[in-house]
């Protein structure tokens, strides 16, 4: 996919041998949200040292399809595609797909890493005949990633909260 930045970026399939990579990326991706002052999103604890939460994305990878953006080879970027959201969000009712875990390496952070992986799980899933494709994401720090990916064509249906932690789902049909 050629974005409009120049920046050459390939989507490829991932597998269980990819958790390590996966990995790499959300530990980047919460230092680079740590730098902007964003804690409350993951936490300041690297995602590598959460046993829990590596179990947590060894079983999603298993459960679902990852993806892996790529930049002269480089894991940039991640998602997992399931056909269901977590335990916290209801299912939708109807045939979905479920985008999880999607990151960015903070090295790559402006390439358009995450849009072009958001507009490859669209693609997948209309490819799969499935209409819907849904995501949830952290919705404080002034709803910032929310209009993000108001901005990927995803629109606010149900708000929720796990803990402490506030979340928005987004839905885009495809």
């Amino acid at each position: 996919m050629d974005t409009g930045n120049r920046t050459q970026i390939r989507i490829r399939q991932g597998a269980a041998e990819d958790v390590p990579a996966m990995l790499a990326i959300f530990d980047s991706a919460v230092v680079w949200l740590n730098g902007q002052g964003i804690t409350a999103q993951w936490g300041t604890e690297p995602f590598s040292a959460r046993p829990r939460t590596v179990e947590l994305i060894e079983r999603i990878v298993v459960e679902g399809t990852p993806w892996i953006a790529e930049i002269d080879g480089v894991p940039a970027g991640t998602l997992t595609l399931t056909p269901h959201p977590g335990s916290y969000v209801a299912p939708a009712g109807e045939p979905e797909r479920y985008v999880r875990f999607l990151a960015t390496d903070g090295r790559f952070h402006g390439h358009g890493v995450g849009a072009a992986l958001l507009a490859h799980a669209a693609e997948e899933t209309r490819r799969a005949g499935v209409p819907l494709l849904r995501v949830d994401c952290f919705a404080g720090s002034e709803g910032r990633l929310v209009r993000y990916y108001e901005r990927q064509g995803f629109t606010p249906t149900e708000s929720f909260t796990v803990g402490d932690w506030p979340g928005q789902v987004l839905e885009r049909r495809v």
